[in-house]
C-alpha cells in the first residue's frame, strides 16, 4: 500500500509539470526575460533565495523531470561560479539520491519478478565493479542522468556508494555548465554548451580509472 501512495504521488507530481506547464518557468527565454527583476530580489534577500533554489533544484532533479540543465545555467548567472557550482553539485546529487531512492522502492520487487536472471547478473557485476561502472557513466554526458538515477536504483549498489560516486561524476558536467551561466546573455540553448571535444575529453576521464585498475593489476601479476 505504502508503494502504491508513493507511485501515485510521484506519477500525479510528474503529471501535474505537464498538465500545468509548468516546464515555461524553467526555460532560459523565462529567466532571460525575468532577469533583472529575480537579480534584484536574489540580492534582496540572497540566503531565502539560494535555499530556494537548492530545494527547487532537488525537486526537479528528486522527480526527473526536465529542467536541471537551464537551473545550472541560471545557478552561475546568480550566484557565480564558486558558489553555484556548490549549491548544483549537491542538490544535482540529493535529488538523484531520492529518484534512485524512489526506483529502487517501488520498482526493483516488480523488475526482480520479472527479470530476476538478467537482473542478477548486472548486480553481480556491479558487486564487483560498481563504482567503476558508476563513475563512468557519470562522466559522459551522452548518458542522461535521470536515466542513471532510475536504471541504478533496480540494482544492489549501496545508497552511499551511489551518492558519493554520482557527487564526483557529476562534477565535471557542473562546472561546465555553472560557468557557461555566467554568460547567459549569450546562450540561446543547451545544446551547444558540450561541444565533441569536451565530450571526447569527459570520456577519456571516464576511462582512466579502468586502465589505472589495469595497470595496478598488471603490476601485482608481475610482482607476484
Amino acid at each position: 500500500m505504502k508503494k502504491a501512495v508513493l507511485a501515485l504521488v510521484l506519477i500525479g507530481a510528474i503529471a501535474a509539470y505537464f498538465i500545468f506547464d509548468l516546464g515555461q518557468y524553467l526555460s532560459l527565454d523565462n529567466f532571460k526575460a525575468s532577469q533583472a527583476d529575480i537579480v534584484a530580489a536574489k540580492d534582496a534577500y540572497p540566503a531565502l533565495y539560494i535555499a530556494g533554489f537548492f530545494l527547487l533544484y532537488v525537486a526537479v532533479t528528486g522527480l526527473s523531470i526536465p529542467g536541471a540543465a537551464i537551473m545550472s545555467l541560471v545557478a552561475g548567472a546568480l550566484f557565480g561560479v564558486v558558489i553555484g557550482t556548490l549549491i548544483v553539485s549537491f542538490a544535482s546529487t540529493m535529488g538523484a539520491t531520492l529518484a534512485f531512492l524512489s526506483s529502487r522502492y517501488v520498482l526493483r520487487d516488480w523488475v526482480q519478478g520479472k527479470f530476476g536472471e538478467r537482473l542478477r547478473a548486472v548486480d553481480d557485476g556491479l558487486e564487483k565493479d560498481g563504482a567503476f561502472y558508476l563513475f563512468t557513466l557519470r562522466l559522459i554526458p551522452v548518458f542522461p542522468f535521470f536515466v542513471i538515477n532510475l536504471l541504478m536504483g533496480l540494482t544492489r549498489i549501496k545508497t552511499g556508494t551511489f551518492f558519493w560516486v554520482s557527487q564526483i561524476g557529476m562534477l565535471p558536467a557542473t562546472i561546465v555548465f555553472v560557468n557557461a551561466g555566467t554568460q547567459i546573455s549569450r546562450i540561446e540553448s543547451t545544446a551547444g554548451l558540450l561541444s565533441p571535444t569536451l565530450i571526447a575529453s569527459f570520456v577519456a576521464l571516464a576511462f582512466f580509472p579502468w586502465a589505472a585498475k589495469g595497470i595496478v593489476a598488471i603490476v601485482k601479476r608481475s610482482r607476484g
